[in-house]
């Protein structure tokens, strides 16, 4: 009960966020179905005239399906930059396959005789399609509809990754934040929405056929009504911010922006592998990134001084299942002996070969653990299997290598790694569940995203990094049998960026000095 009290007490917090994602996510999927059927219908007629030409068209289609959502939409960023018209699209191509193929199969699938006799009453060929083919296809023309408009629902919330809004927004956040009011906020209305679609074109297919045009008029108006948000430019001016679906969610975030600095600035929600990217290319102003990102220094971007300190530390260091560490306790001396060999400059720089000069994290680490005179060739081990995870970016790619390089060249030990696991929460709920034994984590994190702590916010933690080491360090141990080692040395904290140029032609250096600006815009 209380389970539900808390997720019914977020959904009326933040009711006016969810419409508007709903409302997106309508948009985006209303139209790209509508892309998709004045593209697929007339290609799947001309196949059907054609049919020596509809496995060719037909596979092509299908290619498109084959396509990771994410991947596509990564390909398209560079032609159409980011936004609702990459996602637009990509959900356009995916919409393609179940269309152009049902339209052919409906038309190919009529009676010859039927046709022979429209012909024979002096039809042409036009006419015979318009009051023959197409009403006797319609029905399955109508299922491939339906196939497509479902499949993209559920893929148009990656669209917020890309700064296109939509029901993704929450889900993303809620992974990253260990949030599951967040994550359920968006996956319930994305498969309701995927219901009452389904369930509205079922209708649609019994809808007598002089009652059609009426019932697709409705179509336009909600895909004018959804294309509002999409329209850029028509809403605001001035500078514009690009933040993390997780920095969206946290108190240390967003939240104290608003709340500590009143920061009243617009925003989209983007994925951090495309926003840095998107600030060197001027389609943002502002964004939320992270202080040791070889980014910043690829794309010239300069930092705000967070004057008011709502930024507490996050200081790398691994974290361990205790079991694990009785199992084999020579784990934990060989994890250590990164303590303190990383400082925030030698992180930016590892991260800035990997983000930017696209070297392979097992080179760049193996490279590091060189330089430092701490590589061992693996021993080949055989006491047992450590598994290593990661979330989803270049820096825990790069630390989850050097610690299995470093596990393997002094134990007997094997090592599996998992990485790219996602965000806080799937990479947290895998370590308690044994799923894997140790990965990176960040003190910040530890405090704010996995206890939920709020006395950052007091000040008694914040900007004392021994202090929040130890409450979290004492914490896990507590509640989850969790050990948390000794830090890297490093501090990935949060911080707003803008280009160096821009920073330098606004006389903006701090976070105060942002706020004051965009009061004047």
């Amino acid at each position: 009960m209380n389970d539900l009290e808390n997720f019914w007490g977020f959904i009326v917090a933040h009711w006016q966020k969810l419409l508007e994602q709903t409302v997106q996510h309508i948009g985006l999927t209303l139209i790209s179905i509508m892309l998709a059927i004045a593209i697929g219908v007339p290609a799947g007629i001309y196949v059907a005239r054609k049919t020596k030409l509809a496995p060719t068209v037909i596979g092509i289609t299908a290619v498109f399906q084959t396509i990771p959502s994410i991947a596509l939409l990564g390909f398209l960023i560079p032609l159409a930059g980011i936004g609702p018209t990459p996602a637009i699209i990509a959900l356009f191509l995916y919409g393609l396959l179940p269309i152009v193929r049902n339209t052919y199969t409906g038309i190919i699938g009529i009676d010859h005789n039927v046709k022979e006799a429209a012909t024979a009453m002096g039809m042409t060929e036009h006419t015979r399609l318009l009051k023959i083919e197409l009403p006797l296809a319609l029905p399955v023309i109508l299922s491939g509809i339906r196939t497509a408009t479902v499949i993209n629902v559920g893929v148009a919330t990656l669209a917020a990754y890309i700064a296109a809004g939509g029901l993704g927004e929450f889900i993303f956040g809620g992974i990253s934040l260990n949030n599951t009011n967040m994550i359920l906020a968006g996956a319930i209305p994305a498969a309701l929405l995927a219901l009452l679609f389904d369930y509205l074109l079922s209708r649609l297919q019994q809808v007598k056929l002089k009652k059609l045009s009426t019932a697709f008029i409705t179509l336009p108006l909600l895909i004018a009504f959804s294309s509002f948000y999409f329209i850029p430019g028509i809403r605001h001016t001035g500078l514009l911010a690009g933040f993390t679906p997780e920095f969206m969610g946290r108190k240390d975030g967003y939240l104290d922006l608003r709340s500590v600095y009143d920061l009243q600035m617009r925003h989209v929600v983007i994925s951090d592998a495309v926003m840095y990217k998107a600030a060197y290319d001027k389609e943002l102003d502002v964004i939320s990134g992270y202080s040791t990102d070889g980014r910043i220094k690829a794309f010239n971007l300069g930092t705000l001084r967070d004057d008011k300190h709502i930024f507490p530390p996050y200081y790398a260091a691994p974290i361990v299942r205790t079991a694990a560490l009785q199992q084999f306790p020579e784990l934990e001396v060989v994890l250590n002996m990164l303590t303190g060999r990383i400082n925030d400059s030698i992180m930016t720089d590892l991260n800035y070969r990997a983000d930017y000069l696209h070297q392979e994290p097992e080179k760049i680490a193996a490279d590091f653990l060189k330089t430092q005179g701490i590589w061992k060739a693996p021993r080949g081990g055989h006491k047992g299997v450590v598994h290593i995870g990661s979330k989803i970016f270049a820096e825990q790619y790069i630390l989850s290598n050097m610690y299995a390089m470093l596990i393997k060249g002094y134990t007997d030990l094997d090592v599996a790694t998992k990485t790219g696991l996602g965000g806080t929460k799937i990479c947290f709920e895998a370590l308690r569940n044994g799923n894997i034994d140790l990965y990176p984590e960040y003190t910040g994190t530890g405090l704010l995203v996995i206890l939920q702590s709020n006395i950052a916010t007091t000040g008694r933690l914040a900007q004392n990094k021994n202090a929040v080491y130890n409450y979290v360090h004492d914490q896990f141990m507590q509640q989850y049998q969790i050990k948390w080692l000794q830090p890297i040395g490093f501090n990935n904290s949060y911080a707003l960026m803008m280009r160096q140029a821009q920073m330098n032609q606004l006389a903006i250096t701090s976070i105060s000095d942002l706020v004051k600006f965009t009061d004047k815009e």
